[in-house]
Formats: C-alpha cells, structure tokens, sequence
C-alpha cells in the first residue's frame, strides 16, 4: 500500500518547463542597492546615467566617469536618486570627485573644440569638400579628437585629415552621421514645446513609418508629422502598438459591415470608443459600438435635429383636423387619377383618327398615280 500512495504522488507533481525555471531564477536574482545620478559630459547633449559607486554625491558636483574613450569630466545635473536593480543592470559608477584642475582643463578642452572647429571649417572650404562639419569633440586627456560630419555621399577627405593632424599634432578621426543623429548632437525645440526626443533621452532610433500615422488617425501632411531633421517624428512610436491592439477587433475602412438594421460600409473608425461609422445604402450614416454590432447590446436611436425636442401629444381637435385633412387629400387624389385617365382616353382617340386620316390620303395617292400612269401608257401607244 504504501509504494502505491508513492506512485500516485509522483503522478501528481507538477512538471517545471524551462520558462518556468527561468522565471524562478529571476525571481531569486538579488537586488542590489544603489544610487543613481544623471551626469552631463558636455553642454547641450544628453546627460548619461552612472551609479555613484558609494561615493556621497549631490547635484552640481563634478565627477570623472568613464565612457567609451576615455575618463572624462562631467557635472551632476539632478539629485541621486536611491533605487535597486539586479547586479547585470548596473550602469558604469563614477570614478571619482573632480579635481580643480582637472574643472580648468574642462573649460581649456571646450575652448580647443572651438578652436579646431574653425580649422576644420577653413580646410574644407580651400579644399572645396561637399560636407557639413556638424560637432567636434576632443577626448580629455588629448589622446584623440573627432569631427562629425553629414555629406549626401561620400567624400574624399584624405587631405583633409592630413591638414588636420599637421596643424592639432593629434590623432584625427572622421566620422559621418545621417540627418538624424544631426538633429541629437545640435539639439533644438520640437513642435510640441519640448527639448528634442533624440537630444534629451532617446539612445537610438527606432524604424518609423507612414503606417504609424495612419494607424493613430493623424493627418498625412508632411509638415505636421515631420520632426526638425526633415523625418518621421519619433514619438510616433510610443502609442503605435497600444493603437495597433485596439484597432484589431475593429472592422477595417472601406469594407462591407452587417449591422443591426442592414449591411453598410466602414467609413470611420473610433479606436478609444471602440465603435464605427457605417455608410448605409439608403444614404444614411449611423455610428456603431462594438457591442451593437456583436449583438450584445440593442442599437441606440440618434436624434437628429428636428426631433431632439420631445413630441407633445396632439389634441382632440388636431386629430379630427388630421383625418379630415387625409379624407380631402384622398378625395383630391381620385379627382387627379380622373382627369389624367380622361387625358389618356382623348389622347389615344386623336392618335387612332391621326392614323386613319394618313391611311386615307396614303390610298388617294396612290390611286392617282395609277392614273397618271395608265394616261402615259396609252399616249405612247397612239404615237
């Protein structure tokens, strides 16, 4: 007995798939204490996010951060905030406070941009090179320095860069961007009042198409939908799949929809009240939620504007003034029905007596042509 309750109980256990296994160690992953602070490397570009690596930090500091280069200087731009996030999702911490000198040599650092900056620009026009300089950015400790670029294609800049490296005495690297990330390293004011997507916390960009518009019910025009570097606006993405999965169980425009009172054609669509506009063929237009069409619910009446006000009842004296009103509409009906048949009548007599009268003088001439013809025969006779 006892080794059948133990197979009936191995039976019963539940059997763990990899997904499952997988959530677990999620869910046991630790988290881990930490402070985050936002950080901006240079002016008018986006500020990057570091963790302070136990260091007790507030907004306005200095710190050395590492990045992809080199150590670099920045400013704290907000107050740390304490949160906790698993140990993989650490960003990089910050090395240390800033000395000031190493503040000096910021300032010094984004004066010889400047500087190199207009060198470049002076080497492109002797050269007569088709490029826009867009930003310079030299690494910090002078190891390096790099000019970003946009060209419609591409540019032999070999001389330039020779140019470049006699006069700086350093490393030069030529970097060409699209339109877009144009718009994120200069920055500027989007149509809705707001720093620029791409420059304040945008990291890359995601595909966008016409689709998106027309999925959220916005207006094609080029100029509206269209951000500072001339493309599709960004923030059409972030309530693309929202509208996308609303729109699912809607009936799609421009197809056949049966309705409670009849088939009709989808004209518009209504995403957040989850109803649609039918084109009906009698020329009306009428306004369907999903559950009307389902079944779920019996359709609403629309008043229009002549019936919005509630109808009083008639009185005694209206009523008998209607029924008298619709015995002389009857009577005036017959009389009209009367005299279009007598026109009828008298029209097809004249058309009988038009066709016997033509008949007559068909068969009289006719006979005198007999006539005329028997008098030539007998006159070329005699002769």
């Amino acid at each position: 007995m006892m080794e059948e309750e133990n197979n009936t109980l191995e039976i019963k256990q539940p059997e763990t798939t990899a997904d499952q296994d997988s959530d677990q160690g999620a869910k046991e992953e630790k988290l881990v204490d930490c402070v985050l602070c936002r950080v901006r490397i240079r002016p008018e570009t986006t500020a990057m996010t570091f963790h302070s690596g136990g260091l007790d930090l507030k907004e306005g500091e200095w710190v050395v951060v590492p990045t992809t280069g080199s150590l670099e200087v920045g400013q704290i731009i907000a107050k740390p905030v304490k949160v906790k996030l698993p140990e993989r999702c650490l960003p990089p911490a910050v090395e240390r406070l800033a000395t000031t000198s190493e503040i000096e040599d910021y300032y010094k650092n984004l004066e010889f941009e400047r500087k190199a900056w207009g060198i470049c620009q002076g080497h492109i026009d002797r050269l007569g090179l088709k490029m826009k300089l867009i930003k310079v950015e030299s690494f910090f400790d002078g190891s390096k320095i790099i000019f970003y670029y946009s060209a419609d294609g591409r540019v032999d800049f070999r001389e330039l860069v020779k140019a470049l490296v006699r006069d700086l005495r350093m490393r030069v690297e030529m970097r060409q961007i699209g339109i877009r990330h144009e718009a994120k390293l200069v920055g500027g004011i989007g149509c809705c009042g707001r720093e620029l997507c791409c420059a304040s916390f945008l990291n890359s960009f995601d595909s966008i198409s016409i689709k998106m518009a027309k999925t959220q019910n916005l207006p094609l025009n080029p100029s509206k939908i269209s951000g500072l570097c001339g493309r599709l606006l960004c923030c059409l993405t972030y309530e693309y799949q929202t509208y996308k999965e609303m729109a699912q169980n809607l009936p799609t425009l421009g197809k056949a929809c049966q309705t409670p009172t009849g088939q009709g054609k989808v004209i518009r669509q209504n995403i957040f009240k989850q109803a649609v506009t039918v084109a009906m063929p009698d020329g009306s237009i009428i306004e369907y939620t999903m559950d009307e069409l389902e079944g779920k619910k019996k359709p609403e009446e629309h008043p229009t504007d002549s019936d919005s006000s509630t109808p009083t009842p008639p009185s005694e004296e209206a009523q008998e003034g209607s029924k008298g009103q619709e015995k002389g509409g009857g009577q005036q009906k017959e009389q009209k029905n009367r005299k279009s048949s007598r026109r009828r009548r008298h029209r097809s007599k004249q058309s009988k007596s038009a066709k016997k009268k033509g008949k007559k003088k068909n068969a009289s001439k006719a006979k005198q042509g007999n006539k005329n013809s028997k008098k030539k025969g007998k006159g070329q006779s005699n002769e």
